[in-house]
């Protein structure tokens, strides 16, 4: 029990803090729901005049006003539900806006070990199948929960101030709708939270199969894949299954109350109408706020099953909001880069290891200096720790001890967005984002211009294939660049990073999974980005490195060796026997 108040209380503090900044409709929305209510509850009185001065009398004249009065609050109640209908829907809407802004903003920041222990897919989940609860919730179902209280609470009066006698019979059944209402509410809130992470689930399911599509029909795995999914939805539905069945006992059982409450009411109305104690008005107008008590107490029986489910949506975005974003500027001792980079790097007895994986060192003692201007390779066997380092320069990962420094400045006192603009990379399978060829290529300077962008292509050797393409620079590209080469793919990754000209330049595999032709043009672009730039490469093929200043053999996450092509030759067994693996020579 405390930890689903926990959980009401998390969702609609979430709630609140979107929906004030919008006063004015929310009290707009309120007092056209009171309004509304208020005809509603007016009609039954408008249906007394009728039965008793229209009817009874058998006067056309008071008939006549009778009826008038009824249609004059028919088109008022026409025009409150208009304005309820639309300034409740806006607000749901801008709300929800609202709160898929934040939570992108928030977790496009969190540090990439935040997603080594999440799943992507299932946290796209919650920032869209979540919040479409809450608007539907905030947009209708707080509407109605609100307006059916209101007409509870209205009918309950009237009802009081219409006959008290028959009044009682009605409120004996109030503890009655209330003790299921509890019950099943547990339940159903239970229920509600894990019906959200299995449609999640199934949401993650899906957006990973399709995303490695190729994968799967190369390996003819479709029919596993589909009974895995048939098994993943079977799992969602049953739980919404029970969800499902506990709200329909839950309305069942009050709508069994509540009209037969009425039903009893009836009878013991009827009986005085017949002894002459009511008029038939009277008992008509008792009918109809029984009714209206009995069909709102029905809704709001409704309604508190989708508000448990919306109190579940509510707390899983909250936990993604109040996860901390690790890698942030200091809060005291900020430091800043001077205003022209030259490119100095140095690694100072270096210590990291994975979050998830702490007691598995990545990087031991790892201690180098990278000169203004050199090309410095590193290379090593597979898992050596090398793409690591990169991680752990452009701080996407804070090290466990020891020291990393640009231009002097220790990056940890360094605000990270300053720290990456010294940066342009060029890795092994280069992102590409659906847009425009030219979006992608300007994706680090948004501000450039179209020429500038041509620039960059030709220097890249990127500008023929580009202009052959249907709308040139302005053709779009399908997700990850789907439809391109992984030629292609690199050339504009070259060209991006050439755009941004960053002082340090990363290359990671940039030409290790090419053919020789693209190959050949990627290293004839190579030059022109690497001109004037420190340039950390990492490359398996000893060829894309032999004339590198230096090269740094990296083993097991420490630096095992450092010098040029010749003297590794002669000097370091590991590179030796790289070297000879590929070029079958030992000298």
């Amino acid at each position: 029990m405390p930890a689903s108040s926990t959980q009401n209380r998390q969702a609609f503090g979430l709630a609140l803090r979107f929906i004030a900044p919008y006063r004015g409709q929310v009290i707009g929305a309120l007092l056209a729901l009171t309004f509304t209510a208020g005809i509603t509850l007016s009609l039954g009185q408008g249906l007394r005049l009728l039965v008793d001065q229209g009817f009874a009398t058998r006067s056309p004249d008071l008939l006549n006003q009778s009826v008038g009065l009824f249609f004059i609050l028919v088109v008022a109640l026409a025009i409150g539900t208009f304005a309820r209908f639309y300034l409740v829907s806006w607000i749901g809407e801008r709300v929800v806006a609202d709160i898929r802004k934040q939570v992108f903003d928030h977790l496009i920041d969190l540090h990439p070990g935040f997603y080594e222990s999440n799943r992507g897919l299932e946290i796209q989940s919650r920032l869209t199948a979540d919040t479409t609860v809450l608007q539907s919730v905030i947009g209708t179902t707080v509407s109605i929960a609100l307006r059916n209280a209101l007409m509870l609470l209205g009918g309950v009066i009237l009802l009081f101030v219409t006959n008290p006698k028959l009044t009682s019979i009605v409120m004996i059944a109030i503890p009655l709708v209330i003790a299921p209402i509890v019950f099943f509410g547990r339940r159903v809130r239970k229920l509600s939270r894990l019906s959200q992470d299995r449609v999640a689930d199934v949401g993650s399911y899906v957006g990973e199969i399709l995303g490695q599509i190729k994968t799967v029909q190369a390996y003819n795995h479709q029919s596993q894949d589909r009974m895995q999914f048939a098994q993943v939805v079977e799992d969602t539905f049953e739980v919404a299954r029970q969800r499902i069945r506990q709200r329909a006992w839950l309305t069942c059982i009050v709508i069994m109350l509540v009209l037969g409450a009425i039903g009893a009411m009836l009878w013991v109305g009827g009986m005085d109408v017949i002894a002459g104690r009511i008029s038939g008005g009277e008992l008509a107008a008792f009918v109809f706020y029984s009714l209206i008590v009995g069909v709102s107490a029905g809704a709001l029986s409704e309604v508190i099953g989708e508000l448990q489910r919306a109190a579940g949506a509510g707390a899983r975005i909250v936990e993604l909001l109040r996860t901390e974003r690790e890698i942030r500027p200091p809060a005291t001792d900020l430091r800043h880069l001077p205003a022209t980079i030259s490119g100095n790097i140095a690694f100072d007895q270096v210590q990291f290891a994975y979050p998830t994986r702490p007691d598995a060192p990545v990087i031991s003692d790892f201690s180098l200096t990278v000169r203004a201007g050199e090309t410095l390779a590193l290379v090593g066997p597979s898992g050596a720790g090398k793409s690591t380092l990169f991680d752990l320069l452009l701080r996407f990962f804070d090290i466990s001890s020891g020291q990393i420094s640009v231009e002097g400045c220790d990056i940890c006192q360094l605000d990270p967005d300053e720290l990456r603009r010294s940066f342009a990379i060029v890795s092994q399978n280069p992102a590409l984002f659906f847009g425009t060829v030219a979006d992608n290529i300007r994706y680090g300077r948004p501000d450039a211009s179209m020429e500038e962008v041509r620039a960059a292509a030709r220097a890249a050797h990127a500008d023929e294939f580009v202009a052959a393409m249907p709308q040139g620079y302005e053709t779009r590209l399908g997700d990850a660049g789907l439809g391109l080469s992984g030629g292609q793919k690199q050339r504009l990754a070259i060209a991006r990073a050439l755009l941004v000209d960053a002082p340090i330049l990363l290359l990671d595999e940039a030409t290790s999974a090419l053919d020789a032709e693209s190959e050949h043009l990627i290293q004839q672009a190579l030059p022109r980005l690497m001109e004037g730039r420190t340039t950390l490469v990492i490359a398996h093929r000893l060829a894309t490195v032999k004339h590198a200043d230096r090269i740094a053999v990296i083993d097991g996450g420490r630096l095992v060796a450092l010098g040029t092509h010749t003297e590794l030759i002669q000097n370091n067994d590991l590179y030796a026997r790289l070297a000879e693996l590929q070029f079958g020579v030992t000298t």
